[in-house]
């Protein structure tokens, strides 16, 4: 025998002698043939049949230790490992059997008591009626497809918790032998008062779940079972009423579970645990009611704010498929809704995004932000292949969409319902739309790639112009965020910001436009940013592009300076290949300057400020204008409490500096090693 087995079998040993000395005081008589058969059931261990005579025990329990003993010891000697895997999940109806079960065997026991036959014939009809009412939320169950078990689940385990309770107390009232026995056995009126208090507080819960199931889920009352947590309740009520009730209950309760989630992220992780976006995704489908969709898409939008795991779950639900179709399908109002779901998911999680791509959800965003605008085409004149094949595929699109969409009659309605909706509506759903697409393509290669594909890049430089507010922001930002992806990628910027094309061209000639003419730095900084971030695009001498860059050096917001400095600071850089050219055009259009003034001000723009300057000495240090502003001096002050607080800028600095006196005359005469 394995070291192993011989500690195993010791350890079985010292347990079963526990255990037996256990079962000889409190087992049944040996003339209840029930009470018997139960305790060989419920008997898990026993102690070796040759230890028993040290015991004063009757036949029937050494027969029963002795099997039960063999059966452990050959169970225990056979399987090295005694830790099975834990079981699945249980199916909802094999949950509700159990606690029926135990019910019966509770009121079984309690009519065969010895002692306290009263109190045990009140706790027997207190079970009865809780057996009752399991038995019909078992028949509801069998019935109802797809319903939300968590709370089920959750009232039925806490059933079976009072009723092991409620059978341990019946089963000390049958007749015992032995004086140890009836001592260990002694009742109280208090045990049967707390047994009693908690099949209370069972069969109340009951009651609650029949009573919603009956309403449908609007009886907005407190179960005992969530007395000390209220939320508890609401959450499920709603969730059932989502399930159960009628169109305008629905929606009803999806804006109550929105306005739960609204207060506070514990709220909204309640709502993920208790099974309730499930049923808000699928209220979200039913196109039959609007109003139910608007308050269901609303629900998610709070529910998912700042909670990573519950855009997680919708993704791993594969509903952005779905949120997809309702987005190209539903009215205006609902699509508002719909848009505001998609950022919010899109900002917050990076597989959300590339799921959303997956399902083409740029082509209808685009497609409703470009709704009043008329975007001119050089080719209109002419049926590329291209177009073909796009004009076919939107075709094929709206086919596959439905036979409701393929009909003639039910576009000509759709046209209607366009004529008639406010401009307000309209704007609203363009500005939710321009956020989905500043969202999605935030760091997101595939999005951008589909915004550009398509006419994204000249719709957002139409409504840049057109328009103003928040609109105009969204699709600053959205451009920003492209642009952003197409630095850090050579591919999508020579493809989609290609000089020759109109898109690429409108786009810059409208930030240039904000950053010249716009006075709120909310639009001026997004601008400024796609301008830098398409540095490495322009060709040697682009003085219509730095120019309204270097009047920004000048702003009186430091952050629209700071940024200019930045953008500046991309097109000089040595890794632009026009870095020398660009700095000769930075010093025609009078930036040095400007930015000597901006260095002083402590900050951030003091960092960038000086990052600048020491391109600007490296490419072009023998510059009468560098030595005529004390290029040199300025950088000898400032570069030891930057280069302490970012000491990335140490080898910079340096090179700039040492490039700097080597044109500058008397320069190592008079100042000071720098010490890096």
């Amino acid at each position: 025998m394995s070291r192993y087995h011989e500690s195993t079998a010791t350890s079985s040993f010292i347990i079963g002698i526990g255990i037996g000395i256990s079962n000889l005081l409190f087992s049944e008589s040996s003339q209840s043939g029930d009470g018997e058969g139960a305790t060989t059931k419920l008997l898990l261990l026993q102690f070796p049949p040759f230890t028993l005579p040290l015991f004063n025990f009757n036949i029937n329990n050494f027969k029963r230790s002795l099997v039960l003993s063999l059966y452990f010891t050959v169970q225990i000697m056979g399987n090295p490992n005694p830790n099975p895997n834990p079981e699945e999940e249980k199916s909802l109806q094999e949950e509700l059997l159990g606690p029926i079960l135990l019910g019966d065997r509770v009121m079984k026991l309690a009519l065969e008591a010895e002692s306290s036959k009263v109190d045990c014939t009140g706790l027997a009809k207190k079970v009865q009626l809780l057996c009752d009412n399991l038995r019909s939320v078992v028949r509801i169950v069998s019935g109802t497809q797809g319903l939300n078990e968590r709370p089920i689940r959750r009232i039925v385990g806490e059933v079976s918790k009072n009723l092991d309770r409620t059978l341990a107390l019946v089963r000390k009232c049958k007749k015992h032998g032995g004086v140890l026995r009836q001592v260990f056995s002694m009742t109280s009126t208090a045990d049967f008062r707390k047994v009693w208090n908690l099949l209370e507080s069972s069969n109340g819960d009951m009651i609650w779940l029949l009573s919603i199931f009956d309403s449908k889920g609007m009886n907005l009352s407190l179960p005992p079972i969530a007395s000390n947590d209220p939320i508890l309740a609401w959450v499920w009520t709603y969730t059932y009423t989502l399930q159960l009730g009628q169109p305008k209950d629905r929606a009803e309760a999806a804006t109550e579970l929105g306005s739960l989630a609204r207060d506070n992220d514990r709220n909204k992780f309640i709502i993920l645990e208790e099974g309730g976006v499930l049923p808000l995704l699928k209220l979200l489908k039913e196109a039959a009611s609007p109003d139910a969709q608007v308050a269901a898409a609303n629900a998610l939008v709070n529910v998912a704010t700042n909670q990573d795991k519950v855009v997680s779950f919708i993704v791993t639900s594969n509903a952005v498929s779905a949120i997809v179709q309702v987005l190209g399908d539903s009215p205006m109002r609902v699509r508002v809704s719909v848009a505001n779901l998609i950022s919010s998911m899109a900002e917050q999680d990076a597989d959300a995004r590339a799921e959303f791509v997956r399902a083409n959800v740029t082509r209808p965003l685009v497609s409703l932000l470009s709704m009043d605008t008329v975007l001119a085409d050089p080719m209109a004149g002419r049926a590329s292949f291209h177009s073909l094949v796009q004009n076919l595929s939107s075709v094929g699109d709206a086919g596959l969409d439905g036979s409701s969409r393929g009909s003639s009659h039910h576009r000509r309605e759709r046209e209607r319902e366009r004529e008639v909706e406010s401009p307000e509506l309209r704007n609203d759903v363009k500005v939710s739309c321009a956020k989905a697409l500043w969202k999605l393509s935030k760091g997101c290669l595939s999005a951008c790639r589909k915004i550009t594909e398509t006419k994204g890049l000249l719709c957002l430089a139409k409504i840049i112009e057109s328009e103003s507010g928040e609109l105009k922001l969204n699709c600053l930002m959205a451009v920003m965020e492209i642009a952003a992806v197409a630095e850090s990628n050579a591919d999508l910027r020579t493809v989609a910001f290609k000089r020759t094309a109109t898109a690429a061209k409108a786009v810059l000639d409208q930030l240039l436009r904000v950053v010249q003419e716009e006075r709120d730095p909310g639009l001026q900084i997004p601008a400024i940013k796609a301008i830098g971030s398409l540095a490495r695009n322009f060709p040697g001498k682009v003085p219509q592009v730095l120019g309204p860059l270097v009047t920004q050096l000048g702003n009186r917001d430091v952050d629209v300076a700071s940024e200019s400095a930045i953008a500046l600071g991309k097109f000089v850089c040595t890794d632009n290949y026009n870095c020398v050219d660009h700095s000769k055009a930075i010093l025609e259009l009078d930036g040095i300057p400007k930015l000597m003034k901006l260095l002083p001000i402590n900050g951030r723009q003091q960092v960038h400020g000086l990052k600048l300057l020491c391109y600007l000495a490296l490419n072009v240090g023998n510059s009468k204008v560098l030595e005529q502003e004390r290029a040199l001096s300025t950088l000898d002050r400032l570069a030891r409490p930057v280069i302490a607080q970012h000491p990335d800028l140490k080898e910079l600095c340096a090179k700039a500096i040492h490039h700097l006196t080597l044109y500058q005359p008397g320069a190592q005469l008079h100042r000071q090693p720098l010490g890096l």
